[in-house]
């Protein structure tokens, strides 16, 4: 009889513990909704999307270094022989 009370009382326990994890679960997930839609809203972007514009921006300002030294050349160039 206290061995099936124990059992009992430790499947509601285990039980409780399941329905409080999903419960806290359900409520993490519509906060990260909340903030992300407010976030949307503000329109901030993502630390990936960040990353990836900061890479193209890099790249763009390597390509313009490369033209404007090449361009220096030219008109050095250009001035020597005219």
């Amino acid at each position: 009889m206290i061995d099936q009370l124990a059992k009992q009382l430790i499947s509601d326990i285990q039980q409780k513990a399941s329905e409080f994890s999903s419960a806290e679960d359900k409520g993490a997930s519509q906060l990260r909704a909340i903030v992300e839609s407010a976030l949307r809203k503000l329109k901030l972007v993502t630390r990936e999307e960040f990353d990836a514009q900061q890479a193209v921006l890099m790249r763009t300002r390597a390509k313009l270094e490369a033209l404007e030294s090449r361009l220096e050349e030219m008109v050095k160039d250009h001035n020597q022989r005219g």
